[in-house]
């Protein structure tokens, strides 16, 4: 039996009844305790300060300070891994549930539907499996970005087939952290955007049409969930949907596949930038933001001996320094960008500014 201390868990949720069900799953789990109960945002900012946990499961919809509020002033004050939990069906929760985590929480989950429900097992274990990597996060207080009129510092790779050709379609993949990272660059970018980007971000299926109300707010560009033979646009986003994979056709149109998940994802980054270099070869632009784990990396690779051009996030502005340090072990990365230069960037490189 292990020796290795608990992790800490700060449960936050206004309904006594999923209180006890959220602090009973969490202390049915052999490597986590519940160290402290809060039933709104002021007690769970005042119970984050005085336990310091390791980690806080939040509810969104809080009464008074509500979970918003709560990750903001907690981010500010003395940041601890927050992973937010909502049952909420209304899109302007969903929206309320984003602008949280672009305040610095993690990410988000669906609420547990409770014993003898279809799917509970699973939801136990994507709760419990969360916390436990999100515990893991490593947060400082949120950085001064650098004025946007500042160059951006690259970090050169050699290409292996360089291309002339104008860029012609963009991909994007995410993670842990996306959604802020994703709402910073998209903002950044003209209604004049000249190519299509589609996206891929991993997120709690559910979720997916509030990311794209969400960011639809922040952005000029026209942000929608993709479906299968739309026709790729200009200046439109596409978001790929919860349980295919998304890809391109040669044609310009767009392939959500049935296919397996690529190591544990589905929708895969590396399905997207495989695609997208099939369809457009040395005219696609591949973009690596925050999260955890190499998913993308081995599309990348494709994408670069395509001729592509490769986009990172660097380290001091991603929540996880993962997919895009992967990415940059590889040697497959042109640039290293900090986010809220990512779109400065890609304006640049889609007017035809050498890599």
């Amino acid at each position: 039996m292990s020796d290795a201390p608990k992790l800490r868990v700060l449960v936050v949720e206004d309904s006594p009844v999923t209180r006890h069900l959220l602090v009973h799953i969490v202390n049915g789990d052999s490597e986590m305790d519940v160290v402290g109960e809060a039933s709104d945002g002021r007690e769970a900012v005042t119970l984050a300060g005085r336990l310091r946990p390791d980690v806080i499961l939040m509810d969104i919809i809080l009464p008074g300070m509500d979970g918003l509020g709560a990750t903001q002033t907690i981010m500010h004050e003395f940041p601890t891994p927050i992973v937010l939990i909502t049952a909420a069906y209304d899109p302007r929760d969903k929206t309320k549930t984003f602008e949280a985590m672009a305040s610095g929480a993690l990410t988000v989950l669906s609420k547990p539907q409770g014993p003898g429900t279809h799917g509970f097992a699973e939801e136990v274990a994507n709760l419990t499996i969360t916390l436990k990597l999100m515990a893991q996060v490593k947060l400082v207080r949120r950085h001064r970005f650098r004025q946007a009129d500042e160059s951006p510092p690259l970090s050169r790779a050699r290409r292996t087939a360089p291309s002339d050709q104008p860029i012609e379609a963009v991909a994007i993949a995410a993670s842990t952290g996306g959604p802020a990272a994703l709402a910073t660059v998209l903002a950044s970018l003209p209604e004049s955007t000249p190519v299509p980007i589609l996206v891929v971000q991993h997120i709690t299926p559910g979720f997916h049409d509030g990311l794209v109300t969400w960011l639809n707010g922040l952005t000029p560009l026209s942000v929608r969930l993709a479906e299968h033979g739309a026709r790729l646009r200009s200046g439109e986003v596409l978001i790929a949907p919860p349980g295919r994979h998304l890809g391109v056709s040669r044609e310009g149109r767009v392939n959500l596949s049935p296919d397996p998940p690529i190591s544990g994802h589905q929708p895969s980054a590396t399905y997207l930038f495989d695609s997208i270099t099939r369809a457009y070869g040395g005219r696609a632009l591949g973009v690596i933001l925050t999260g955890m784990g190499d998913d993308g990396v081995a599309g990348l690779r494709t994408l670069k001996e395509a001729g592509g051009v490769v986009v990172a996030q660097d380290r001091a502005t991603s929540v996880v320094y993962g997919m895009p340090r992967e990415a940059a072990v590889l040697g497959v990365v042109d640039h290293v960008v900090p986010v809220e230069l990512i779109g400065p960037t890609l304006v640049h490189l889609l007017n035809g500014g050498n890599v």
